[in-house]
């Protein structure tokens, strides 16, 4: 992702679905911050300072194509933080160390200032790759001065995985995503999103409910203290803010620097039902401003030159897609998959753009190519999806009653249909979780108790809309908010902006914020290439890949 932008260069990134707090469904409090959870996160950070972790080579289940001085190791961690003696799980851990070349004068040999911390959200993303992005230009200051350490929180990849369902069946297309659901289809997604809830109960057993956010901050600190750090720089993207907004809260004086890069809203009223709500009303602006780019490049595209005549294009593939799978693959969901992800990354709007035109003009294989589901990648995604839902579900109290998903999604839905029922289908097994709910914890701190926060955010993201980074910055006293005005890219530290990466490199390299909240211009809007041939379509097997679950 790329900070979410990080990932265009460095690896893949599983981007938060926001979601939050219901009418319906009592709420337990199982791992929510108590005596015992202190006492045992102590007792499990005291270990881990003593035991450090033995970095050694990368084997290729660690991280693929490890490149030359990337080291991996373990840490070891409690399943319940109430119990740190009982059962422990092992978190992977890469890293790359310090640098301490200044990339614009080489004789000048750059201080190491500790380990910087990344996590890339999700939930159920996995930080092993971020290492490797001290190879881009952007961020060679940084890595000059800097450890970068990338992790697998609890239950992705090899950090005690979690699964749902069996991978072979992870991908099931083609698929259908009605904008407007018939009754019997509804019916049909309620009874597999009760067979989902069943299938995480019955491969996780008792562990099951804590794979939970604040077991991944408590965690955080684990790591902390076996890297050798006394305080956190942290970096965390989407999921990752709350998460760091988490942290902050429960281990205010253990932070040194954090940034918090597309800040989702940390309300515990929003967490995590009703954040769902406010994510798909956006991403219905944003697919405006997708389909408006299209418009005002129909010379190139051919789609239309009208928003509206690009959205009756979509549709008419879509009822095609229906009728018929483009490769035998590609269905209504599959587009909507490739579609999705140009609301997370405008650098994605050319590809989309010109898959559809081929398509609607006689040419399927640019969007075969873009949209087909991947079984190379089917274990990753399902084990991705598990950790997404155990951790939004197990977090906070869902609405148990359909028929109060029915209301708020249909109602939504007469103004925003492009992604709000598929959102739905994304989340709805939480209405049937079988794990006991946690109460969020009100994220709040007050002046003085934490040092400054840097928060970044763009103007019209989807998956993290703009209130949630002012709310952030309202509960985090003392923070700064670096905004990129008129820009949708989720992520946009280490990206193309050089304002924002100028804010974001004088916080962690020199500890400066601005005065007052800061705002960018936006970056350039994307270049309009490829066309109804399917000219310019680009595998983006490297890319962030979006919420695509």
């Amino acid at each position: 992702m790329k900070a979410a932008a990080l990932y265009a260069a460095a690896g893949s990134l599983l981007l938060t679905t926001l979601a939050a707090a219901p009418a319906g469904g009592a709420p337990g409090t199982p791992g929510a911050p108590g005596t015992a959870e202190l006492h045992g996160t102590a007792k499990a950070v005291a270990r881990a300072r003593a035991a450090g972790i033995d970095f050694g080579r990368c084997t290729a289940a660690d991280l693929p194509q490890a490149p030359a001085g990337t080291r991996c190791g373990t840490v070891s961690v409690p399943l319940d933080y109430a119990h740190p003696d009982g059962k422990r799980i092992k978190l992977t851990v890469s890293r790359i160390p310090a640098t301490h070349k200044d990339p614009h004068n080489s004789k000048r040999k750059v201080p190491r200032q500790g380990a910087l911390v990344y996590n890339p959200g999700g939930p159920g993303a996995s930080g092993m790759y971020f290492p490797l992005i001290g190879t881009v230009r952007e961020w060679k200051r940084i890595a000059a001065a800097y450890d970068l350490v990338g992790y697998a929180p609890r239950g992705v990849g090899r950090s005690a995985p979690l699964s749902c369902e069996d991978p072979k069946q992870f991908f099931k297309g083609p698929s259908a995503s009605p904008a407007h659901p018939s009754e019997s289809y509804k019916r049909q997604r309620v009874a597999q999103a009760k067979a989902y809830a069943r299938g995480c109960a019955q491969r996780a057993g008792g562990a099951l409910r804590f794979y939970n956010s604040l077991n991944n901050a408590r965690d955080l600190d684990v790591l902390r203290a076996a890297l050798g750090e006394n305080r956190l720089t942290f970096m965390g993207a989407s999921y990752g803010t709350y998460l760091g907004a988490l942290y902050a809260a429960m281990f205010p004086s253990h932070v040194r620097r954090m940034v918090l890069d597309s800040a989702v809203n940390p309300d515990p009223q929003k967490i995590w039902y009703r954040s769902n709500l406010d994510q798909s009303a956006a991403f219905e602006e944003r697919w405006a401003d997708f389909r408006d780019w299209i418009a005002r490049h129909d010379d190139v595209y051919r789609l239309g030159a009208t928003p509206a005549k690009v959205q009756r294009g979509y549709d008419t593939a879509r009822e095609r897609l229906a009728a018929k799978a483009a490769g035998g693959k590609v269905g209504p969901g599959q587009l909507q998959n490739a579609f999705l992800t140009a609301g997370y990354y405008d650098d994605f709007w050319p590809s989309r753009a010109a898959a559809l035109s081929a398509y609607l003009h006689g040419d399927p294989g640019p969007l075969v190519r873009l949209a087909a589901p991947s079984p190379e990648t089917a274990a990753e995604a399902e084990n991705g999806k598990a950790v997404y839902t155990a951790v939004e579900c197990n977090d906070a109290p869902w609405p148990t009653d359909w028929r109060v998903w029915d209301r708020d999604n249909t109602r939504l839905a007469r103004v925003a249909p492009f992604e709000t029922w598929d959102n739905a289908w994304l989340n709805l097994p939480c209405a049937y979780w079988p794990a006991p709910r946690q109460q969020p914890l009100d994220v709040r701190t007050g002046p003085g108790e934490l040092p400054p926060v840097m928060v970044l955010a763009a103007e019209r993201d989807a998956a993290a809309p703009y209130q949630g980074a002012l709310e952030m910055t309202r509960r985090l006293a003392g923070s700064v908010l670096v905004t990129e005005r008129d820009a949708g890219t989720h992520g946009i530290g280490g990206g193309p902006n050089a304002c924002v990466n100028g804010h974001l490199e004088a916080y962690l390299l020199t500890g400066r914020l601005p005065a007052r909240h800061a705002s960018c211009a936006p970056r350039p809007e994307p270049v309009a290439s490829g066309g109804p041939a399917g000219k310019g379509v680009r595998r983006e097997a490297l890319k962030g890949k979006g919420r695509v679950r």
